[in-house]
């Protein structure tokens, strides 16, 4: 059951692959690599389609020739591992180079490919049927089919140990994360497939020698989930920014709305912090494809409201009360206490004579503006706490599980 679980899995994730790289076909079309990965995937997919327990009974017969779709499952992995090595040349070498080194490579694998036709068809064709599971494991009794199953893992194990070298090679020196994460990936996925044909090879040779053989089922366990690292290898360079675009707009999304209370109670003391009028409640909750600069306007227009307020700010009782709390005057909760004392005195009248001034300026951090959104956002969030009357240590405490 697993078996076919991680088979459909694989074969639906190749799918995939192709069908996000296939629109952008057509503009690649001379791009030879570009082609090459979307043979990959193609044959990725299909490798994993023809032995599902669903469909390879009914291929056989449709094909008229038992066991067939085994050696369909290999020659698409022969062909996807030929497609691999072009992608891999196209990477590490110049156009003219390249292209010289990708045809040498998909020559060598064309003729690979036809002698295990020629051995699976006309020597020694396999006779003994089952599941996709154990049909290559009954036939292996056979040594001559042995030595074609030997032969096929070594096409399969060569073209591996060559995809690991680069792309752990491209993992050290790229400099996108998203392309760093994918060669890793690809290593990973390469190394697994390389296990896959190991224990592939002691199954071999258990049943020539009678020798015990050991973890049954990891064989393709191993190939599946290498299978599966190297698609989502190949395919997270360009997706993975997507992912983190994604990420980052709900992140600022999150602090845009966390800034509300604090910005709104701001802007009711001093109207004119604001550039433009009030967004209206949907636009609050949807605020399209401008949220990054109304997050940054955010930003700037709360700064406004505290320096419009730092003539009613008394640092001193704010600073005992913080004391009295437990509370340092460089923590957001200070700010928070700091900026709600100076509405409340606002609110009770004209501020008196020498109070505020430059001591008064609430503290920012020396950073970016991302920094400034962080430390603006555990404000709010302060003030928050205040305006519902609770107690700020509290909330501080509960906050950081102290």
């Amino acid at each position: 059951m697993f078996y076919q679980v991680l088979s459909w899995t694989c074969a639906l994730g190749g799918l995939a692959a192709v069908l996000y790289k296939l629109p952008a076909l057509p503009r690649h079309r001379r791009d030879a690599a570009y082609i090459a990965l979307c043979v990959y995937f193609l044959c990725s997919s299909l490798s994993f389609f023809v032995e599902l327990d669903q469909v390879r009974d009914d291929i056989a017969r449709f094909l008229h020739y038992p066991n067939i779709t085994t050696f369909l499952c290999q020659a698409l992995v022969v062909v996807l591992t030929a497609a691999q090595q072009v992608v891999l040349v196209h990477w590490s070498h110049g156009p003219g180079q390249a292209a010289a080194k990708a045809r040498n490579r998909m020559l060598g694998y064309g003729l690979a490919l036809a002698v295990l036709a020629v051995l699976f068809f006309f020597v020694n064709p396999p006779k003994r049927q089952g599941s996709a599971e154990v049909t290559v494991l009954l036939n292996l009794e056979n040594p001559r089919y042995a030595a074609y199953f030997a032969f096929y893992l070594a096409v399969c194990a060569v073209g591996q140990v060559e995809a690991v070298r680069l792309s752990l090679r491209y993992a050290r020196i790229a400099h996108r994360s998203w392309l760093r994460s994918g060669m890793w990936a690809v290593a990973v996925g390469g190394s697994l497939i390389l296990v896959y044909c190991l224990i592939r090879y002691w199954q071999t040779l258990a049943v020539s020698t009678g020798f015990v053989e050991p973890w049954s089922d990891l064989y393709w366990i191993a190939g599946s989930i290498g299978s599966l690292l190297q698609v989502f290898g190949w395919t997270v360079p360009s997706w993975g920014p997507k992912l983190s675009e994604a990420a980052q707009w709900c992140g600022h999304y999150r602090s845009y709305r966390r800034l509300r209370p604090l910005w709104w109670e701001l802007y009711r003391a001093n109207p004119g912090i604001a550039l433009d009028a009030p967004p209206t409640r949907l636009h609050e909750l949807v605020p399209g494809r401008d949220l990054e600069y109304r997050l940054y306007r955010r930003v700037i227009e709360i700064r406004d409201g505290q320096l419009a307020l730092r003539p009613y700010m008394d640092p001193d009782s704010v600073g005992a009360e913080a004391r009295r709390l437990g509370l340092s005057d460089t923590a957001p909760s200070y700010e928070a206490l700091l900026l709600r004392s100076a509405l409340t005195a606002r609110a009770a009248g004209p501020p008196s004579p020498g109070s505020g001034g430059p001591e008064s300026v609430t503290h920012a951090p020396d950073g970016d503006i991302d920094e400034e959104i962080a430390w603006l956002t555990r404000v709010a969030d302060h003030f928050r706490v205040l305006t519902a009357g609770r107690d700020p240590a509290e909330a501080e405490r509960a906050r950081t599980g102290a």
